[in-house]
């Protein structure tokens, strides 16, 4: 099996490809942006269960497994592109950000320390990749259209969609802060701890960060409907 050079430069073990198609070392294709995903919540014990997997992977790719590493990338490539490519519609980039990701992970396997789930771990290490290159690009980065995760058909599906996109322009609509902090709550599932190690701030300011999210929300998003926010009510009373 032979390394592929990928990125900047980086060089996996097995991967290669772009952003739609990402091959897998048996010579099958993962279309990872739109993998089956199940809209049931995972429980308790498949969330601990999928940790310790995690954690067992990564402590195999610390002592350079190849296939341990494989798993681990293919396990969380789709869930980090969705992530990212709520904050750029640029799709290279969210591809540029999932290889240094991940290539990090590689190289940094040996250094974790168990202060956090694997999954948080290796969030932490996109959020600060997304932010840097959100810092070095002069001009506004475009923002995407529509959310990569939440698509189908069936009964009431335009109902969906018009809803999915009146909540897309809420979140919009926050302060950048506010909208990460939302996105990793209730998108990714973080709770209000992990996303302070996510985002090196205080569980205060998550928390705090959490609760103006709400209420920018609550009075935005009856407003890009027609109706009058709860706010306005008040007002007038």
């Amino acid at each position: 099996m032979h390394p592929v050079r990928i990125g900047l430069g980086a060089t996996f073990p097995f991967t290669h490809g772009t952003y739609d198609e990402q091959p897998l070392a048996g010579g099958r294709l993962l279309n990872a942006p739109h993998e089956h995903r199940s809209n049931t919540p995972p429980s308790e014990d498949t969330r601990a269960e999928a940790s310790a997997r995690d954690l067992e992977w990564l402590r195999r790719v610390a002592g350079g497994d190849r296939v341990a590493f494989e798993r681990l990338y293919l396990h969380h490539h789709g869930r980090l592109t969705r992530f990212l490519a709520r904050h750029t519609a640029r799709r290279d980039l969210v591809e540029e950000i999932v290889n240094e990701t991940m290539w990090v992970v590689w190289r940094s396997a040996g250094e974790f320390r168990g202060d956090a789930k694997v999954a948080t771990w290796i969030i932490g290490i996109a959020y600060r990749r997304l932010m840097k290159a959100l810092r070095d690009r002069p001009e506004p980065l475009e923002l995407p259209t529509t959310l990569p995760d939440e698509a189908g058909d069936g009964p009431g599906e335009a109902e969906q969609r018009e809803l999915r996109d009146w909540v897309r322009h809420g979140l919009l609509a926050l302060p950048p802060d506010q909208r990460m902090t939302m996105e990793l709550a209730y998108y990714l599932g973080q709770s209000c701890e992990e996303i302070a190690a996510i985002m090196d701030v205080a569980v205060g300011t998550v928390k705090a960060r959490l609760f103006h999210a709400r209420v920018r929300l609550r009075n935005t998003l009856p407003a890009l409907g027609g109706d009058t926010p709860p706010d306005a009510h008040a007002a007038r009373g």
